[in-house]
């Protein structure tokens, strides 16, 4: 997909920017300048983020200095990385009634890695392990929102190792939106838009 057809389908949607914490020197650039691009070009846009390390801070970067009020990020909890959060609007996860969203529940609970600790932090345990459940729950939550007033997403731009893709917290993500029906797109694409 070219650049003006994604502006034109998306022009008011919410748009999925993150992936990996691992950006090599050469990317972290680019990262910023598609943020900053699509900012520009798409100023009725929505731009999601899950306020992490690496790829989710470059292209917060890059929305922020055109616009943050178009920056929304969710968060894993209160305050998380509050110093880099460069967003307008945050929602966290300690204030979503995770008994009332089963589709949140569901949908995390697909990642094999950490089913029974989502089960654990859902029933409101919240030790050192079952706060790593917090993390998918707010990964799921990036892509399918929340039923108390969180919209979903339009589509998803994920900066993945292309090496290794579908791993992790960002395939996970992936795999949510793809079990959704919600388009992605990752650097394969998005890095053309640059030229």
């Amino acid at each position: 997909m070219d650049l003006n057809s994604f502006c034109e389908l998306y022009a008011k949607g919410i748009i999925l920017l993150e992936g990996k914490r691992n950006v090599p020197e050469k990317d972290k650039i680019k990262l910023i300048e598609i943020g900053k691009l699509l900012a520009e070009k798409m100023p009725h846009a929505t731009f999601r983020s899950g306020n992490a390390d690496g790829s989710d801070y470059f292209f917060s970067q890059g929305v922020a200095c055109v616009s943050p009020k178009q920056l929304q990020v969710i968060t894993p909890y209160v305050n998380h990385r509050k110093k880099y959060n460069l967003a307008e609007t945050i929602f966290d996860l300690d204030s979503i009634d995770l008994l009332n969203e089963p589709d949140i529940v569901y949908h995390s609970k697909n990642h094999k890695g950490t089913k029974s600790l989502v089960e654990k932090y859902v029933a409101g345990d919240k030790d050192k392990y079952a706060i790593k459940a917090a993390y998918i729950l707010r990964d799921t939550i990036k892509v399918i929102g929340t039923q108390a007033g969180i919209p979903p997403i339009s589509v998803g731009l994920f900066y993945e190792d292309l090496n290794n893709p579908m791993q992790g917290g960002t395939g996970h993500t992936q795999r949510v939106c793809i079990n959704n029906a919600i388009p992605l797109f990752t650097q394969e694409t998005y890095f053309n838009w640059l030229e």
